[in-house]
């Protein structure tokens, strides 16, 4: 069944992407590049078709019919709710011809709206939790950093989302480190496989030269896919090694948005960090091989010294 799943998922993720790139291209479906941004082959990125992510959400809802259950309804409700706020983002930056779409208040207002019904559903089930034998579900700290740590993972995988394969490759790699971290049986086998593989599909045209880009419709679904497996498995904590280099690249903005208030002075070059090193002259692949190598090693480490 796995092996069925695995072929399935990879070969509609490829087939979809392409006929979906071929789609964008013909309606001109690409997003306007910001004017603060890094500045560097601006022109072939503001031709890429920017919303390879919606096949993220067509492949999310074919998840959740391949193994229909309570478990499986609230675990795919979060990547695509976030995938759908994601895709309203690109939406209306297409239809603006702009590179600011929903509001960055509004967007995150519902962002949190959505991140607080869910991880209630998620305590409800009983599903809650930091970490096994660490404040299980119903401890007075799982639901508030549940929600907070759900809400961070949906934008830190947004703000990665910024280099050819950068995001899409790190989250291969987390669901590679959740093979340590959660119980691989039953619907977490499948969700991982599903996931796996859809992403896969995806990177097959991301890398660089990207021929497509996942949007915030892509970024928003893995990284509510992310947060719902580490929540739903009662390891919340999980998220810490799993989305390692995530919370690197958003503790980078955090910083740096921080220091340019209150200090009137940068800290990075650029940020988020990625941006920094090409900002240092690092070629955009180098950036990206580097940074998954950071994730992957500091993932694996973090996550064995939680065992």
């Amino acid at each position: 069944m796995i092996l069925i799943t695995a072929i399935t998922f990879f070969t509609l993720s490829i087939t979809l992407q392409y006929f979906w790139i071929k789609y964008q291209r013909h309606i001109h479906l690409t997003q306007i590049q910001k004017w603060y941004g890094v500045n560097i082959d601006n022109e072939i990125k503001a031709a890429t078709p920017s919303m390879g992510g919606v096949v993220f959400l067509c492949l999310g809802v074919l998840g959740l019919a391949w193994d229909f259950s309570l478990d499986a309804v609230i675990f795919w409700s979060l990547p695509v709710l976030s995938g759908l706020i994601g895709f309203i983002d690109d939406w209306l930056k297409f239809r603006t011809h702009t590179s600011e779409g929903f509001r960055s208040m509004a967007k995150l207002k519902v962002q949190l709206l959505l991140c607080g019904l869910w991880v209630m559903a998620v305590l409800f089930r009983g599903k809650l939790g930091l970490w096994p034998g660490i404040w299980d579900a119903g401890g007075w700290l799982a639901v508030p950093l549940a929600f907070l740590m759900t809400a961070g993972t949906i934008n830190a995988v947004n703000i990665t989302d910024g280099l050819d394969g950068l995001a899409g490759g790190s989250f291969l790699i987390s669901l590679g480190v959740m093979l340590i971290l959660i119980p691989i049986e039953g619907l977490n086998a499948k969700i991982i496989t599903e996931l796996f593989f859809m992403a896969g599909g995806f990177m097959f045209f991301n890398l660089r030269p990207a021929k497509t880009f996942m949007g915030d419709t892509g970024s928003h679904f893995l990284g509510g896919a992310l947060a719902a497996l580490c929540v739903m498995n009662g390891r919340t904590l999980a998220i810490i090694p799993a989305g390692f280099i995530f919370i690197i690249e958003m503790l980078s903005s955090a910083i740096q948005i921080f220091t340019i208030r209150k200090l009137n002075r940068k800290i990075f070059l650029m940020a988020p960090l990625h941006h920094h090193f090409q900002k240092l002259g690092l070629d955009e692949t180098a950036v990206t091989l580097r940074f998954w190598l950071v994730h992957a090693v500091g993932a694996v480490i973090i996550a064995l010294a939680m065992q």
